[in-house]
């Protein structure tokens, strides 16, 4: 080693050339440490809190999420109650320069999982118990029932699901640089052991997730809807459609129901007013999916005077309920091939194909249509007996579930379900048959129907040629898919379950407003 060092020394060529390399060499090596560490250090760097005399020191300390597992040993025969707690804290001390100090913060609780459900159908078990930073109780929040359980004060969320703001752009102020101010708030959850037979919830769960932060939430608006179910059915309009229910869907939907629920969204337009084209109701939830539908009928102006469409709608109107001029109301064949014979499949019919899922979606624009899911129609339909000479049940069975044909469609537009129609109306009337809801009571508490002719996507297995459709009168009927007057639709989809809910009470007045 030490001959071919005295070598390159020797030879001057050799030596340079040496030099040169290991300089290169080395020159690498640095680039490529830099590299390297360079984020690193620069995100060590960011993470680090500096507090000087001019930096205000707030603070946002989340406590643990709350579970319930109710079993035989958490919550024995006579024994006591089961209760879990937490406690989220704000704190906030002002710099030395100005002294004061005053910041606004954001607390939710979201119930992400229950299944829980009241053991002897009406009573209270799982009682949540909020106290604000002065220890004062909160006794309002969303749509939740509060009261005094077995000893025990608090909102009854024994079956409760959703989002709930507890502490909405809260203040907190600091007079102080060396000493906090706290916001103690104090969160607890009772499963109530009651003399009666619970085991039947043993093995369920219930799991909620804790925010606090600076900004406010924008829930989903699946949750948003979730969230106005109180556990109580039929109470803000909206059933829970578990195998609880009598005579409901059986699907675990959220459903609307009744004479004027508070289900109105703003669809296709910012405007400070919306306009009443772009006026839609929440049908329900489903799979984690809002599915709305037009609140009043379409325009050609929206879907086109191409495709199956017939005319303006020219029978009587005397029954019509919407806002549309007479000149406004359009006609639409449900599927129209001249003079060859008609044909109630849905897939190839040009209403589907043209006017709903090509005129529709451009009319809109991009911005709304990208809001839409892509859904599966089931189109199979079933016999005349099966779909609405019957209960609402027992026609969702024979429409979705259980279909004529096994028959599919994919694509973002539809209209509603005949079991749709069934369901709007309250549950004291699912006991009877959908082709008796012309009756008057039954007709002005249902607030999907509007008082004319409308096809349903459902047809009539039957023959080839018949869709079910809601007449003027209230009830429905198998009528010819290339019906001589046509008759009026509106459209329906399933938004995005990303779709957020950003403001609004649900009225027509005041309607829900949604972003991406």
């Amino acid at each position: 080693m030490n001959k071919f060092i005295k070598k390159i020394k020797n030879n001057q060529v050799l030596y340079v050339l040496s030099i040169l390399i290991i300089g290169i060499l080395l020159l690498l090596i640095a680039r490529i440490t830099y590299a390297y560490l360079a984020p690193r250090i620069q995100s060590a760097l960011g993470n680090v809190t500096t507090i000087s005399d001019t930096v205000d020191d707030f603070k946002l300390e989340l406590g643990r999420p709350l579970s319930l597992n109710a079993t035989s040993t958490t919550l024995p025969e006579s024994g006591s109650n089961l209760v879990v707690t937490s406690t989220e804290i704000a704190k906030l001390k002002a710099n030395s320069t100005k002294k004061i100090a005053t910041y606004n913060y954001y607390l939710y609780l979201q119930i992400t999982n229950n299944t829980f459900k009241y053991s002897d159908g009406t009573t209270p078990e799982i009682i949540l118990t909020i106290t604000d930073p002065n220890g004062n109780e909160i006794t309002s929040l969303g749509n939740l029932t509060y009261g005094t359980y077995n000893g025990v004060s608090g909102f009854d969320v024994t079956t409760a699901k959703g989002l709930f703001a507890i502490a909405n752009n809260y203040e907190i102020t600091s007079n102080s640089s060396t000493t906090y101010t706290e916001h103690d708030w104090n969160i607890t959850l009772t499963y109530l052991n009651l003399n009666i037979d619970q085991s039947g919830n043993y093995g369920n769960s219930f799991e909620t997730m804790l925010y606090l932060q600076k900004e406010a939430i924008k829930p989903k608006l699946a949750e948003y809807v979730i969230s106005q179910y109180t556990g109580t059915q039929g109470e803000n309009n909206i059933y829970y459609h578990d195998s609880n229910l009598a005579n409901g869907a059986n699907d675990n939907s959220y459903r609307y129901a009744g004479s004027n629920p508070d289900n109105y969204v703003c669809f296709g337009s910012d405007d400070a007013t919306c306009p009443n084209d772009n006026l839609y109701r929440i049908i329900g939830v489903f799979d984690g999916r809002v599915k709305l539908i037009k609140a009043d009928y379409a325009t050609s102006a929206l879907l086109g005077t191409d495709g199956d469409y017939k005319d303006i709608y020219s029978d009587d109107i005397a029954t019509y309920k919407g806002n549309l001029a007479n000149s406004e109301i359009a006609s639409y064949y449900w599927f129209y091939r001249g003079y060859l014979y008609a044909s109630n499949n849905w897939s190839n019919g040009q209403l589907n194909k043209t006017n709903l899922n090509a005129n529709y979606l451009n009319n809109i624009g991009s911005k709304w249509s990208n809001m839409i899911d892509i859904a599966i129609w089931k189109i199979g339909g079933n016999t005349n007996e099966n779909i609405r000479i019957v209960i609402p049940s027992v026609a969702y069975q024979n429409e979705i579930t259980n279909p004529a044909s096994k028959s599919t469609y994919n694509a973002k537009i539809g209209l509603m379900y005949v079991s749709d129609y069934g369901f709007a109306v309250p549950q004291t009337a699912w006991t009877t048959t959908i082709y008796d809801y012309s009756d008057t009571t039954i007709k002005n508490e249902n607030w999907l129907y509007i008082g004319l002719y409308e096809w349903t996507i459902s047809r009539n297995s039957d023959g080839s040629g018949l869709a079910f459709d809601v007449l003027g009168y209230g009830g429905v009927i198998d009528g010819a898919v290339d019906y001589y007057f046509g008759n009026l639709l509106r459209p329906s989809f399933s938004l995005s379950s990303s779709i957020k809910f950003t403001s609004g009470e649900g009225t027509a007045v005041n309607p829900i407003r949604i972003k991406l």
